[in-house]
């Protein structure tokens, strides 16, 4: 298989969920199943000081609580408005949206990646954000319909082991990861939403047959795999992998716990779409007439959140003049390949190619 060398444009052996790949195949056997499995809710608490004491807002997240729930006791705090939470994977929770439609009870969806809310974008799920509310973030960051805005972001990178690979051994693209000088030394997670997003993109640069033999030449060249981006992280620090794809802060926080940690971040040069650019991004949705969505939105792009984001979790805040708090290269400096994030909603063909390559059962 031979790539421009310029791009033109979270354990062992697993497979991609089976209400995924079922419900995004139409199969009603998976859509079923979903609903049965639908993630149990919990409630953050704290304090009905503000204004909107009494009100409440109850959220969909494809985010982790231990990662966000901080930030929205945060708002309950400083609000006084109560916020209802379902947590679960971001493509699942998406597919949970479209079977409740017009009766599901989120008010806000909040995920880990733009697919998901570009699919509920293109069933009509999401409703249009205030127009104040868009300007927070460049227009690039957003949707180009003006249903969802990026609250922060994180890059696509290779984690490397620094005692095992030098500089010159990176590769010049993230297609030169199927050359037989890498068999065995990379590290995937491909029922990951951050690697499906990658994928997606792929298949709008090079169309869907160059992207099947990608991932079927990964599997060939036994690429090894993970069930999420920390465990690809610890697994190269510890030199069990040479290298592995990932988004940027999981290694940051790596570094931040341990400073002596033996990883480090390449980005690729040229245009590259290793070094796609991902949001974390968070919609109102059209069910819903909740105000309290608008709201809750707009705090997390204000400057506490975005700090909190900064700081926290050490991605890329987008909005409120906030700056990483750890040395990262501008967001406006990384050189990725143009990109419509409008556009990775097709979930469906992207599970379709996973699995027909082979490489999610390691």
């Amino acid at each position: 298989m031979t790539f421009p060398a310029r791009s033109p444009f979270g354990h062992p052996r697993i497979e991609l969920p089976l209400t995924r790949r079922a419900v995004l195949a139409g199969g009603s056997a998976g859509l079923a199943a979903l609903v049965l499995g639908a993630c149990k809710s919990s409630t953050t608490s704290g304090a009905t000081t503000g204004s909107g004491a009494g009100q409440s807002v109850t959220v969909y997240s494809g985010r982790s609580k231990t990662l966000i729930d901080p930030i929205l006791q945060r708002f309950t705090t400083d609000t006084g408005i109560a916020v209802n939470v379902r947590y679960g994977d971001s493509a699942d929770l998406a597919l949970q949206l479209e079977t409740e439609g017009d009766k599901s009870p989120a008010d806000v969806f909040f995920s880990q990646s733009p697919g998901a809310l570009g699919y509920l974008s293109g069933k009509g799920h999401l409703r249009t954000l205030p127009a104040a509310t868009l300007e927070k973030v460049d227009a690039t960051l957003r949707s180009s319909k003006g249903e969802w805005v990026g609250v922060s972001g994180r890059v696509r990178v290779l984690a490397y082991n620094t005692e095992l690979v030098t500089t010159a051994d990176l590769p010049a693209s993230v297609f030169d990861l199927v050359d037989p000088r890498y068999k065995g030394k990379v590290a995937v997670a491909p029922s990951n939403g951050s690697f499906q997003d990658f994928i997606t993109s792929m298949r709008q640069q090079v169309g869907d047959p160059k992207t099947l033999e990608f991932l079927r030449d990964l599997k060939a060249n036994e690429a090894k795999t993970f069930a999420n981006n920390a465990a690809i992280v610890e697994a190269v620090g510890r030199g069990e992998v040479q290298i592995g794809l990932v988004n940027h802060y999981y290694n940051e926080r790596a570094k931040k716990e341990n400073p002596g940690v033996k990883s480090e971040n390449y980005h690729f040069p040229n245009e590259d779409l290793g070094n796609l650019v991902l949001l974390a991004g968070i919609a109102p949705m059209k069910a819903s007439a909740n105000p309290a969505a608008e709201k809750l939105v707009d705090y997390l792009l204000g400057r506490e959140a975005q700090e909190y984001f900064a700081t926290e979790t050490l991605e890329y805040p987008l909005a409120a003049g906030v700056k990483p708090a750890v040395d990262l290269p501008p967001l406006t400096s990384i050189k990725a390949p143009p990109e419509d994030l409008n556009n990775l909603g097709d979930l469906a063909v992207t599970a379709r190619l996973i699995d027909q390559s082979g490489i999610a059962g390691g």
